[in-house]
């Protein structure tokens, strides 16, 4: 056996770099963690500010919005502070891939739902998510997507009865 000091792979320093957070901070990455969460949900009980909330037993528009604010709030707080408490992962490396085109999707379905129908734009939003990955298999991918977008075609329009048009605008009802 050797007295070397070893190669930690939860060690926040990594070999002639220091640490950008302060030595108080032992897992930095469920710290900064759980401060996005924070912000989120800061964000969300921000937004859902004007809505009403619960009268009696009937809920409101507001309500659900600010109960999972608050419980994401309280979620957020705990793991910041066990990202003080306790030893954890460093920070790791962002990957910017799968956010980005899961952000595109969303964007794109929120932007065609109205001209290019539900069929089209549930498919298609899924597609666009799937590139997020370099492991997706697209086989897989196009078979789970046409069973989502034909279970998403008879859920909203018909179960739920929501006034969604299936085709693209153009091509008439």
């Amino acid at each position: 056996m050797t007295d070397a000091p070893r190669a930690d792979a939860r060690s926040d320093h990594a070999p002639g770099r220091a640490s950008i957070f302060p030595s108080w901070i032992r897992g930095p990455q469920d710290f900064v963690g759980g401060l996005v969460l924070m912000a989120v949900a800061a964000f969300a009980l921000w937004a859902a500010s004007d809505l009403q909330g619960m009268h009696g037993f009937s809920f409101g528009p507001g309500t659900a919005p600010r109960m999972f604010a608050v419980i994401l709030l309280a979620l957020g707080a705990a793991l910041t502070v066990t990202g003080v408490m306790v030893d954890g992962e460093k920070m790791a490396a962002f990957a910017w891939r799968g956010p980005l085109f899961v952000s595109l999707a969303i964007a794109f379905f929120a932007l065609s739902i109205r001209p290019v129908g539900l069929i089209v734009t549930t498919f298609a939003s899924f597609l666009i998510a799937a590139l997020g990955t370099p492991e997706t298999r697209w086989l897989e991918t196009i078979i789970v997507g046409a069973l989502l977008t034909l279970a998403c075609s008879l859920l909203f329009p018909y179960a739920l009865g929501l006034p969604l048009d299936l085709y693209p605008s153009f091509l008439g009802k």
